[in-house]
């Protein structure tokens, strides 16, 4: 099947809350693609986006949307716990994101990706007060501050936390990473705000993060385990 028609029918299954359906179609894409990395990059988070743009546009109904939103991140949970682990790459990422459910979702989907690729995750989710980040973030001082599906609300705060953590210096080395949720929507914003790094999906973040060495290898992985799936189905 391709790509296209499991995002349809699974867009489908979610909005309409039919929770048996939506395994069925989950269990079907991880055949077809091969691995639950795959699931997650090529079904989850292209559908994921299709929903949140429908319901920023008022073209679906925030009970369609809930459904969906709370369905889907069943999904990504039991998905998740399929992927594949790399070994510890002794680097830090402490993570938060937008305040609603669907944000969190989105950001759940990078925060697991990362993991999997071998970083230490601390992921709060959204709601939390800048200060509060900012103090976590001088204390702990992890190697990334990862801002991921943030909420235009979020703006101001988001900013005004990037400016002190240059101002007071405390973390020379935290490297800033946002992406996804307003940062998709505004060309230019991660730049204007003095992101260090940004991206536009779960696994564009993973690549950036991996810097280009290991960025080249990981993508080289996925590539041959793809090819090989693809050379089985044949």
């Amino acid at each position: 099947m391709h790509t296209e028609a499991m995002i349809e029918r699974l867009f489908e299954t979610l909005i309409s809350g039919d929770r048996a359906a939506t395994r069925n179609v989950v269990h079907q894409a991880e055949e077809s693609l091969g691995s639950a990395e795959s699931v997650i990059t090529d079904l989850f988070w292209p559908t994921h986006q299709q929903i949140d743009k429908l319901f920023r546009s008022d073209q679906l109904a925030p009970l369609n949307h809930h459904l969906a939103t709370r369905l889907l991140r069943v999904m990504v949970d039991q998905t998740s716990s399929r992927l594949k682990i790399s070994p510890p790459r002794n680097r830090t990422i402490f993570s938060v994101c937008g305040p609603s459910e669907s944000e969190e979702l989105g950001a759940q989907m990078a925060v697991d990706l990362l993991e999997a690729a071998g970083f230490h995750i601390f992921f709060a989710g959204g709601g939390v007060a800048p200060d509060e980040i900012l103090s976590r973030v001088q204390e702990d001082k992890p190697d990334v501050l990862l801002m991921f599906s943030s909420a235009a609300q979020d703006l101001p705060g988001i900013r005004e936390m990037i400016d002190r953590i240059r101002e007071i210096g405390a973390c020379p080395n935290l490297q800033v990473a946002v992406g996804g949720g307003v940062f998709n929507r505004a060309d230019g914003l991660a730049e204007e705000i003095g992101a260090d790094i940004w991206a536009t999906s779960p696994l564009e973040m993973v690549d950036c993060l991996l810097g280009e060495p290991e960025r080249r290898a990981a993508v080289n992985q996925r590539t041959v385990g793809r090819n090989r799936k693809k050379r089985v189905a044949a």
